[in-house]
């Protein structure tokens, strides 16, 4: 659990506290994006960032520590930018600075194996209608790790870290209006800007190999609080709508990519089958037992003898084989049916296929890909306040025609791809797919056939 784990403690910070040298407390730690990290003296190293990314991209290995510690880097400097700024305007003390940082550090330690895999595709399918969130979870984490290791640490900074990881859904927090703008560092839910995005697009981009002409660094600078709220040069809006659009690349090419998700399926399947023998599910609703559920949970089936683990244990080998599910084809729903698009199941394909197929729901798989610009089929760049320069008091909003006309129409992709759990069946279950887009739209959306070879692909039986 990083720091916090070997029961040090951290410096009592009252807003009435004298200014401190902070490298009397800090470690110093070097970062492969941001360089040298001083850390304040929380289980993620064993948790990947991109989950099963790293079975497509092989460098996608970095953990949810690494991307912590980032943010936490991040958090500090927007913090410490701000105070530089406009300290005195905003009022901005020592006791502001060290909740957005912890805030940051803290931010994902709710997170359970393979990174979102676990509470959108694991829990739904063992705990019917749970209401369940990695952001919840943080704060009965930081309780637990508060009390566990008897860390020093007032009541007052607890309750406004806690606020900072969930409280700005819709940019309100629990508390009060004051300082809302703090509220904007870490997790923005007013408009979406802020550094949780900054360090993973950033360090997930170059963990792929991928290009990234996103400059967050440009933001960072030229931030500015007008009416409690984090604002930004008219200047930066096309570099703002890079932050959205990079973002939905890494969606489609990264975290939803087809073999991807293919895996991330399997992996799901193995852990339903191996709950109810290791009560996997169990261990979410305590903060003492959750804190040991980590990426590891596959090893351990891996490497069972036990009986009951032997359909899960078959599913992870046929994973270190390749013998993955077969992606058969995907299509994107056009645009004039987004807003009435209900999701297709398996029970659809399964009623489109042919008279002389034989496939049963269990063989296909269906999934439903959202990809937007964090405001749905709407523009997020109308949630973000600009101000003109910085003599400027007044903040506005900016229409997209005013900047570009090349600038997108659309904000929101729907994909949907079917998948089989047996090789054999790929071109039965291609062609039932091809029937059901037919029958719902009168003719096939997706781009290309699904390739011959794939459709004779078959593996022997193991």
């Amino acid at each position: 659990m990083g720091d916090c784990s070997n029961g040090e403690r951290l410096p009592r910070c009252n807003s009435g506290a004298a200014p401190f040298d902070p490298r009397r407390f800090s470690k110093h730690i070097h970062d492969n994006v941001h360089g040298n990290i001083y850390l304040d003296r929380v289980r993620l190293r064993e948790l990947k960032q991109l989950g099963l990314t790293c079975m497509v991209y092989p460098g996608a290995v970095h953990s949810r520590f690494e991307h912590s510690l980032g943010v936490y880097w991040l958090a500090t400097d927007a913090v410490h930018k701000l105070k530089t700024y406009q300290g005195q305007e905003l009022g901005i003390e020592s006791f502001d600075v060290q909740t957005v940082k912890l805030a940051g550090l803290l931010h994902d330690v709710g997170h359970g194996p393979f990174s979102h895999m676990f509470e959108r595709e694991f829990l739904p399918r063992v705990r019917d209608g749970i209401k369940w969130s990695h952001e919840d979870m943080s704060l009965k984490m930081i309780d637990y790790i508060v009390d566990e290791h008897s860390i020093d640490i007032d009541s007052g900074t607890l309750k406004k870290v806690k606020e900072m990881i969930v409280a700005s859904e819709e940019g309100k927090s629990a508390s009060s209006k004051e300082k809302q703008f703090l509220y904007d560092i870490v997790a923005n839910g007013r408009n979406g800007i802020d550094v949780d995005k900054f360090d993973y697009i950033e360090r997930d981009t170059r963990a792929c190999g991928l290009g990234c002409n996103f400059q967050f660094q440009r933001l960072m600078e030229t931030m500015r609080v007008i009416d409690n709220e984090i604002c930004y040069r008219a200047k930066e809006y096309l570099t703002i709508h890079k932050l959205f659009s990079t973002r939905a690349d890494l969606h489609r090419t990264v975290y939803t990519h087809p073999k991807v998700k293919a895996i991330e399926l399997m992996v799901v399947d193995a852990l339903i089958k191996a709950n109810d023998y290791l009560q996997i599910d169990s261990l979410i609703d305590e903060p003492a037992q959750y804190w040991m559920l980590d990426d590891t949970i596959v090893k351990t089936i891996e490497t069972s003898t036990h009986q009951d683990l032997e359909e899960s244990r078959n599913l992870i080998r046929r994973i270190r084989r390749r013998d993955i599910y077969q992606f058969c084809n995907e299509f994107a729903v056009p645009k004039e049916n987004l807003e009435y698009f209900k999701n297709v199941t398996a029970q659809d394909i399964i009623c489109s296929q042919n008279s002389d197929a034989q496939l049963n729901e269990e063989d296909v798989i269906v999934t439903n890909v959202k990809i937007d610009l964090t405001s749905g089929r709407n523009n997020p760049l109308e949630r973000i306040s600009f101000f003109q320069d910085y003599d400027s008091f007044e903040k506005s909003h900016i229409k997209d025609d005013r900047i570009s006309h090349l600038l997108p129409a659309c904000y929101q992709d729907l994909i949907v791809r079917v998948y089989t759990r047996d090789p054999k069946l790929v071109e039965a279950v291609s062609n039932a797919f091809e029937n059901f887009q037919m029958k719902t739209y009168g003719e096939k959306t997706q781009v290309h056939a699904t390739p011959e070879k794939k459709k004779r692909l078959q593996y022997k039986e193991k």
